[in-house]
């Protein structure tokens, strides 16, 4: 074994164990301080990054959620635009079916009303050319009857005749 240690030299030893303890205690006293504040510091900078990572990870879900609520929201909207404008077509039509049907009617009691007219301004109209008429040929049969003095005398006593029966 001392060939091993053959060069081995207590004094040697020592000074090295010393150098090596007052290099750990300035390394502790200058160097370990600003090492360790420097790991801690990019511990800490992971740290918040990966917290900042996190953050931004939910808060990409929370705007994904709110953009499917929004188009959500907006295709409900515009399933009921469109029902509504569906409604109002269907109801302007009805309304304008039931408008030409109520004009329709209208028309129909108005040209009824103006036929009935007619008809009777032609009935009345008839009436007189047939009163008229009655006259005149009366008017003619009466001159003809009188025209002679034996026809006169039957006309009235025949006329007389009928008074007395009613």
């Amino acid at each position: 074994m001392e060939e091993l240690f053959g060069q081995f030299s207590l004094g040697l030893f020592i000074l090295q164990t010393v150098l090596f303890i007052g290099l750990i205690f300035l390394l502790k006293k200058f160097a370990w301080k600003p090492i360790l504040d420097a790991v801690n510091e990019r511990e800490d900078g992971i740290k918040n990054a990966l917290l900042s990572a996190e953050n931004a990870k939910k808060e990409m879900q929370n705007l994904q959620a709110d953009n499917q609520r929004i188009l959500q929201e907006a295709r409900l909207e515009r399933d009921t635009m469109l029902k509504e404008a569906r409604e109002m077509k269907e109801k302007m039509i009805a309304d304008s079916k039931n408008e030409a049907q109520a004009q329709g009617l209208k028309m129909i009691e108005q040209a009824k009303a103006t036929i009935e007219s007619e008809k009777n301004a032609a009935v009345a109209e008839l009436k007189a050319q047939v009163s008229n008429l009655s006259l005149e040929i009366a008017e003619k049969l009466l001159k003809d009857e009188l025209s002679n003095k034996e026809s006169q005398v039957k006309l009235v006593e025949k006329m007389l005749g009928d008074a007395k029966l009613n």
